[in-house]
């Protein structure tokens, strides 16, 4: 269930972005089963590759708080279309949260939901690294 305060809370994390570089400003909020909320916002470094999306870094607040089971993500942007998480979120967050629902919010705070197996077929996860 898509509740407009969840919305509300991604939007917030967007806003304390840190994106001095391309101005892509996300915001994420995780839900877990039970109903703990855990925001993130894109971090972004001059050297591109320790940036950090929004996404990972509500998944890792609330794993480092001892989190687990999660039910949702919310992930906002300023941007008309509805913004997926990239492929590198989609691959932490399929080992670390499972076959989530990921809302999508644009700009006009619409929202489109999708599972996150829908986003991330045929998955590679450690299954594969278990030599069967």
């Amino acid at each position: 269930m898509v509740k407009s305060s969840l919305i509300r809370a991604a939007v917030q994390a967007k806003n304390r972005a840190h994106a001095p570089y391309s101005d892509f400003r996300v915001g994420a909020l995780l839900l877990t089963k039970n109903g703990k909320a855990y925001s993130g916002c894109n971090i972004e470094s001059s050297s591109y590759g320790l940036t950090i999306c929004a996404e990972r870094v509500a998944l890792f607040k609330a794993i480092s708080e001892g989190e687990e089971g999660f039910q949702q993500i919310y992930i906002a942007t300023d941007h008309e279309q509805f913004c997926p998480p990239c492929g590198a979120c989609r691959q932490v967050l399929w080992e670390l949260a499972g076959d989530i629902e990921v809302i999508m919010i644009n700009r006009e705070r619409k929202h489109r939901s999708r599972q996150l197996s829908e986003l991330l077929p045929d998955a590679f996860d450690g299954q594969f690294l278990e030599g069967k």
